[in-house]
């Protein structure tokens, strides 16, 4: 057996497939060997301006960083103090050599990156001081961990990641983690100029910013009304039909605006995208491909999307996963069964 081989730690000899975690604590392939066991880490304190900031504005529990209501107007930086845990066994034992640590912060609206090592500390964790530039970040950046080694004598190779990351987010006022749509109330004839074009329709989604946005056209006759609360049965079953199909228009193109940035890492394998989309496609990719893994049917769905072959049986897909998400069978089976009964009790 060769140094590169033993199973019971989890890597092979680097000839073989081998599989290297991805953010979904999945695995993507790749021909070398990996860490099996899983890479955590916490952001135990955060400091704004060399001050601390109040504990309530991190939550360990929804792996948030709430920065919008600490009660001060004018900062240049904040300092996220990140601690990691490794399985350091298998580290030690594993057929690579010069490992690295590093915290990543990253926003891809701005671009913007910020790589800090974490040292080894006297008890055994690594620990970084990682910074957030007030003029660098915008909304909300994601913070991770990847562990980088020289592999059959490549450096710079990526042998784990964590299995789960957190959300800095500058806009949010409570550390909880933000994921669906926004719903906004407008008028499309008097609201901002690209809505004008559709001012005869019932609503309309945007997915080009940091969040999806569903907007309700209030100038649509009784669009509002229909979806407010209160009602008999048979208009809360209308109410829950049509509150349906605006999920679906959101997923729908939820989806398809994530599957439009997906791009191929390093390792050849397409990316995880950063916020809702990340969320958006782990929500829906289970039901679209049942039999596979979430790397898998991400891969499945970039493989489909560059070649053509096969996309458009991946439109039934998509329908019925988003109909089910959005709970359309069970409504509309509602619906019918309230106005067969509405039509029952107006027989004489």
């Amino acid at each position: 057996m060769s140094p590169a081989t033993r199973s019971r730690d989890g890597w092979r000899d680097s000839s073989s497939i081998c599989r290297r975690p991805g953010g979904d604590g999945m695995k993507a392939v790749v021909p070398y060997p990996t860490l099996v066991g899983d890479v955590t880490f916490r952001v135990g304190s955060v400091r704004m301006d060399g001050v601390p900031v109040p504990l309530e504005t991190i939550s360990t529990e929804h792996k948030v960083v709430a920065l919008h209501d600490v009660l001060r107007r004018h900062w240049e930086e904040v300092r996220l103090e990140v601690r990691a845990e490794l399985p350091e066994k298998e580290v030690a034992a594993g057929p690579w050599s010069d490992i690295v640590c590093v915290a990543v912060l990253a926003e891809g609206s701005t671009n913007s990156r910020v790589v800090r090592r974490l040292r080894t500390g006297g008890d055994g964790g690594r620990s970084a001081s990682v910074p957030l530039q007030r003029g660098a970040f915008r909304s909300r950046a994601t913070l991770s961990v990847a562990v980088v080694a020289t592999v059959d004598g490549v450096p710079g190779r990526i042998i784990g990641t964590s299995t789960e990351n957190w959300t800095v987010d500058l806009s949010a006022k409570e550390p909880v983690l933000r994921r669906g749509p926004d719903v906004r109330e407008v008028d499309f004839r008097t609201g901002e100029e690209w809505l004008r074009p559709y001012k005869d329709a019932p609503w309309l989604v945007e997915v080009a910013g940091e969040r999806p946005t569903v907007h309700l056209n209030t100038a649509f006759e009784g669009i509002t009304g229909l979806l407010g609360p209160g009602g008999g049965p048979l208009e809360r079953a209308v109410r829950d039909t049509v509150a349906a199909e605006v999920a679906v228009d959101a997923w729908t193109a939820m989806f398809h605006a994530a599957v439009s940035e997906l791009e191929l890492g390093d390792d050849g394998a397409p990316e995880w995208p950063e916020g809702w989309r990340d969320w958006a496609l782990r929500s829906l990719l289970p039901d679209i491909f049942p039999d596979l893994s979430p790397g898998d049917a991400l891969a499945e769905v970039y493989a489909r999307r560059t070649h053509g072959a096969g996309w458009d049986e991946l439109q039934s897909r998509v329908q019925f996963a988003v109909a089910r998400r959005a709970r359309v069978f069970r409504r509309v089976g509602s619906l019918i069964r309230e106005l067969d009964r509405s039509s029952q009790e107006a027989l004489p």
